[in-house]
Parts: C-alpha cells; structure tokens; sequence
C-alpha cells in the first residue's frame, strides 16, 4: 500500500467568487448592474431584488458578501433599511449606490456614518458603462475580498457594560485631546463632542477614517454643532486651545513641537495596520509632544487602528478612555485598547467626555466612582 503523500498548499489558490445582492426598485438598473457584475470575473449576483424588505427577507435564509444598495425606494429607504441590512447579514459588506450620494455629501457621509463601507454616485441611464462598470466592479472586489470584519457587538453584549477601570489622574492638566474613530465613529464623536464641557479648551485632534473627498463637509458638519474653530487638518497650522484639526483621508494627523509652538504636520508614509489616515501616528506624536497632558480616546471602528498609538500615549503617562461595546457599532479598535488593559476607563462617549470635565480645577469631587 502506498504511503500517503503530505499536501502541498497550492501557491496559488483559486480567488473565492464573491456573492452580491443588488437592491434597487427600478427594474431596469437592476438590470444593467447584473450585466456589469456578471461580466467581471469573480463576481456572482446571488440576488437582485426591488425592495429593502425583500433584500431582508433574502438575508435571513442566505449568506452575501456585499450589498449593493440604492437609497430612494418606496416603503423603506436605504438609509433607515441600513443597520437592519448590517445586522442581519452578518459580515457582508454594504455598498451604497444612489445618484443622492455625491462624493462627499451628507447622504454619503450619513450613510458611512451608519455603517456601510464605501458609497458611490449613481450615473445617469446612458452612463453605466465604461469608466463607471471598471470602479464599480473594482469596489466590489475590494470589500467582498476583504477579510478582516469584526462583527458588530451583539445586543446582548451592549447590554452588559465591560469592566471599567478608573484609574485616572484628574489633577493632571489636558493639554490636548486625541480622538480615533472609524465604522460608527461619526454619531461617536458627536455624541462625545455634545457632552464635552465647553470649558475643556484643549485642542482636539480627530482621525476618522473617511475618504479624502468627504473631509471638508464632515468637517462643516462637525462645526455646525460646536462653537470650536474647526479646520481639515494642513501642515503648518498652529494647534490652538479651541480648536479641532481633522486628519485629511490622504494622510496621517501628526503634531510636532517648534519651539514652544505646537503645530500640525502631515505624514503619507504607508502606516504598518495599512491604514490612511491612521490614528497611531497621530497617537505617538501625541505621546511624544505632550507626554502626560495627552489624552487618547479611541471610538468605535473596525480593526486594531489606534491600539499601538494609544499604549505609547500610556507610556508616555498619558491618559486613555476606550468607547464601551453596547454604544459600538463594531468594537474593534476600542476592543482592542481595552482587551489590552490600555485604558483607563471604558465607557459610552458622552460619559467619556463627562470624565475628561472632572478634570477642570475644583471639578474632581464631582468625577464618576467605580
């Protein structure tokens, strides 16, 4: 008899076939769409469907790996049907596909804010193919091949809050505060940014992982609800008490010491986690410019993004809070902090910013307990 031979990986194996749902009321777009994706290979329409119900109905039975999803339906909209979509189709991805999500607009910025993962302008009837068909395919191939997805915290996990450390030096001053968000950041932010005492003046640094075209209205929407000054970040500016400096989405928010100056650089070096903007080169500038006045918070997003930073923030005798997993969306990147015993306090964002107002002189009597 012979012996059986070991296996031998295949050096190459064969791309998986990615499995796409298309949801979209107009008959007639479904149909060019299931042309353009059939047509590219690696790509299976396993569903095509007319309504956000019937796109529901088909997830409860089926596995996707993205959802290719219009905005304007009847009965249910794509925006309200989006977190239903998220939680009942596991670790698909989401693809908004509407002609009301201009590159950088609020549905678009809205709908990432939610929890899709890419969005893209709609083109009119007769400009579906070409240039349209190759970025289209090409972002479906992308999100439908990427592996890491941390699934969203399930509800029964939200309820139950994690261990909450509070071990927090409030007599320390805040010289600035360092912000990470990615899926789920956005409603993160503003909910920190709403519960924040208007006498914590320290500048406020935000990387939240946006495409670069979406940085300037988030940054007008972000200042429309904040008597702060608030910039996309460029290399050069002053970091001022008062103020919010954006990362841009084509490179990493750094700040540096010029004299007694501290001010904005720009870094686009590739970060080690892959991504741009990144949170932890902002995070160790942070930890190296303003040592134990620094303050790290790090919100809801998927991945590791903003770990490495914050354990030097703490290194450095800086202070850092994790955004609790029953208000995540994903608790990837505050997980990550939190699983490592990085922060000090693990809590919703408005608590967290509550936190950083015991620290004002004469406040830290009024400070949470354990």
């Amino acid at each position: 008899m012979a012996l059986a031979q070991p296996l031998v990986p295949d050096p190459d194996p064969p791309a998986r076939t990615v499995r796409v749902m298309l949801v979209d009321d107009s008959l007639v777009v479904r149909s060019i769409l299931e042309r353009i994706v059939e047509t590219r290979p690696g790509l299976h329409i396993c569903a095509s469907v007319a309504s956000a119900s019937d796109a529901l109905d088909y997830l409860a039975r089926e596995t996707v790996d993205v959802v290719v999803l219009d905005i304007e339906m009847p009965g249910m909209n794509g925006i309200d049907a989006l977190p239903h979509i998220l939680e009942r189709a596991a670790q698909a991805r989401v693809l908004i596909l509407s002609s009301n999500c201009v590159e950088g607009g609020p549905a678009a910025v809205e709908a990432l804010a939610l929890g899709a993962s890419d969005t893209l302008a709609k083109p009119g009837r007769g400009s579906f193919s070409g240039r349209f068909a190759e970025v289209l395919t090409d972002r479906i191939l992308t999100l439908g091949n990427q592996r890491e997805f941390p699934a969203p915290v399930p509800v029964a996990q939200r309820r139950a809050r994690a261990p909450v450390s509070m071990v927090v030096d409030t007599d320390q001053p805040i010289d600035c505060i360092a912000v990470a968000a990615s899926t789920g950041g956005i409603p993160a932010f503003t909910s920190f940014l709403a519960n924040l005492d208007p006498r914590v003046t320290a500048p406020i640094l935000l990387t939240q992982h946006l495409p670069d075209a979406f940085m300037a209205f988030y940054a007008r929407q972000i200042g429309m609800m904040t008597t702060r000054r608030v910039h996309v970040a460029a290399a050069g500016m002053a970091v001022e008490p008062g103020h919010i400096y954006l990362a841009p989405g084509d490179a990493h928010l750094i700040v540096i010491a010029n004299g007694a100056r501290r001010e904005i650089a720009l870094d686009r070096r590739p970060a080690d986690n892959g991504c741009c903007p990144s949170a932890d080169p902002m995070l160790d500038s942070v930890a190296e410019t303003y040592g134990k006045s620094g303050v790290a918070v790090i919100l809801s997003g998927m991945g590791r993004d903003g770990a490495a930073g914050a354990a030097r923030v703490k290194s450095a005798g800086g202070t850092v809070f994790a955004q609790a997993p029953e208000s995540c969306v994903i608790w990837g990147m505050p997980g990550a902090v939190a699983k490592a015993g990085i922060a000090a306090a693990t809590l919703n964002p408005d608590a967290i910013a509550l936190m950083l107002g015991s620290f004002l002189p004469g406040r830290a009597e009024g400070r949470p307990q354990p």
